[in-house]
C-alpha cells in the first residue's frame, strides 16, 4: 500500500476542514483511496493527515500541482510536510 502523511498547522480547523471536505472528490480523482484526520494533542490547529493512495507518483502529482497550492493557501495551511511512504508490514495485536 501506498501512504501519504501530511503533517501541518491550520489558522482555523473548522474551516480547513471545510475545504478538506469539499476537495474529496478531486482527491478521490487523483486517486486518494481513504484517510484519517488526526491532531495533536495540546495543538488543536497542528493537523495530521495520513491517506492511502493508488500511487505515490499520482499522489505527488497531486500534492504538488498549482491548483493544491492555491487550496492549501485558501484553507490557511502553514508549511506542509509531505512524507510518501510505502508499506513493509502490518499486524494486529
Amino acid at each position: 500500500m501506498k501512504f501519504v502523511l501530511i503533517i501541518h498547522e491550520v489558522e482555523d480547523y473548522i474551516a480547513w476542514k471545510n475545504i478538506f471536505d469539499n476537495a474529496s472528490g478531486i482527491r478521490k480523482e487523483a486517486g486518494e483511496i481513504s484517510y484519517q484526520v488526526l491532531k495533536y494533542e495540546n495543538e488543536p490547529n497542528r493537523i495530521v493527515h495520513l491517506s492511502v493512495w493508488s500511487s505515490l507518483e499520482k499522489a505527488k502529482q497531486f500534492f504538488e500541482s498549482p491548483k493544491l497550492v492555491r487550496i492549501r493557501t485558501e484553507a490557511g495551511v502553514k508549511s506542509p510536510d509531505f512524507i510518501y511512504l510505502e508499506q513493509l508490514e502490518t499486524g494486529i495485536l
